[in-house]
């Protein structure tokens, strides 16, 4: 079993295979020059201890040496050593509001990538603790399920957009059912969901929701990002700005940050209201309530052990250059009297 980590490296083949071709051109340039000059038989007598082998030798020292370097720099990775991981930590969930109204500039850069932030940052802190992403606007989807792949739920949440969702709103009700299959029933670990939103447009009965799920001992946290002051909704079009949404009454809308629904939702959840703009405060806390959790064993797994091997072709590629070096291209007197080569 083998990985390959850098496989773009790959593409220097192509300039060792142009080395290889220069090469042959200049060898064929110098073979006609030198006809053009002499004969075979003179040649021969005007340089009795220049080997024609050696030559092509150290020529195919130097495209192994750099094949051998450029295969090290792909760091292909080895190994069949299997290994049983034991895990400890608690499930986190997000549930990230992707509407149009998460889109509003009151906090910088938006509200949207304001809440992109601080999930980010939070998954920064966690240790084998899981995480999960949902995404909901008019509809709730799983963006990312449940995994202790953190680099992936970064990625994965980096792509998140309004465009994600086909229809707008705010199905907070939805995301609350949904989150109820995400933790795996097998281990019955710490569950937390975090919904970060800016509470607007919420459904009726989602504080009667989050008190159902606390029996599946999920606790809810809500994280409000938006001003009380309120901001307009700015329409794009391929990055350029092209006004703000407005009403049937062709008003502009004016979103702002709902902290009694969001509140709401918290207490009947048996979790908090956290406010969200300050992204630092926000981290602390999410942080310090993690660390005061208790820690389950919640996975125990085998996988396959891939060790770095680009140290041996680091090796091969060197020996292969030095050679190049020590190898002259005057004939060697023993390989001489063996006549391997028919060189006299």
């Amino acid at each position: 079993m083998y990985q390959i980590e850098e496989p773009k490296y790959f593409y220097l083949f192509i300039a060792i295979a142009i080395l290889l071709l220069f090469y042959m051109l200049s060898w064929l340039w110098k073979v006609r020059k030198q006809r053009e000059f002499a004969s075979s038989s003179l040649l021969r007598r005007l340089s009795p201890q220049k080997s024609v082998f050696k030559p092509v030798l150290k020529m195919v020292f130097v495209l192994l040496g750099l094949s051998f370097l450029v295969v090290a720099m792909v760091n292909p990775k080895m190994g069949t050593q299997l290994k049983t991981v034991k895990r400890q930590g608690v499930d986190i969930v997000f549930a990230l509001d992707v509407s149009k109204s998460m889109l509003a500039e009151d906090i910088a850069p938006n509200r949207l990538e304001k809440s992109k932030q601080i999930i980010s940052k939070i998954i920064d802190k966690l240790g084998s603790d899981r995480v999960g992403i949902i995404v909901y606007a008019g509809n709730a989807y799983p963006l990312l399920p449940i995994t202790t792949d953190h680099g992936a739920a970064k990625m994965f949440l980096q792509n998140a957009n309004p465009e994600m969702v086909s229809s707008q709103g705010t199905a907070i009700n939805e995301a609350l059912q949904l989150s109820k299959t995400f933790f795996d029933d097998d281990t019955q670990t710490n569950r937390f969901l975090f919904i970060i939103s800016d509470g607007e447009d919420h459904e009726e009965n989602s504080g009667k929701i989050a008190k159902e799920i606390v029996d599946l001992g999920i606790r809810t946290y809500t994280i409000g990002v938006g001003s009380n002051k309120g901001s307009p909704i700015p329409l794009k079009k391929n990055g350029k700005f092209q006004g703000y949404k407005k009403d049937k009454k062709d008003e502009v809308v004016i979103t702002k940050l709902n902290v009694e629904t969001l509140k709401d939702i918290a207490s009947n959840g048996d979790g908090k209201y956290i406010y969200g703009n300050k992204t630092s405060k926000t981290i602390e806390y999410v942080e310090e309530l993690l660390l005061k959790a208790d820690k389950k064993e919640f996975e125990s797994k085998q996988f396959s052990d891939y060790k770095d091997q680009f140290q041996w072709f680091v090796a091969l590629g060197l020996i292969f250059l030095v050679l190049d070096v020590f190898l002259l291209d005057k004939k060697t007197k023993w390989v001489q009297k063996l006549n391997l080569f028919n060189e006299r």
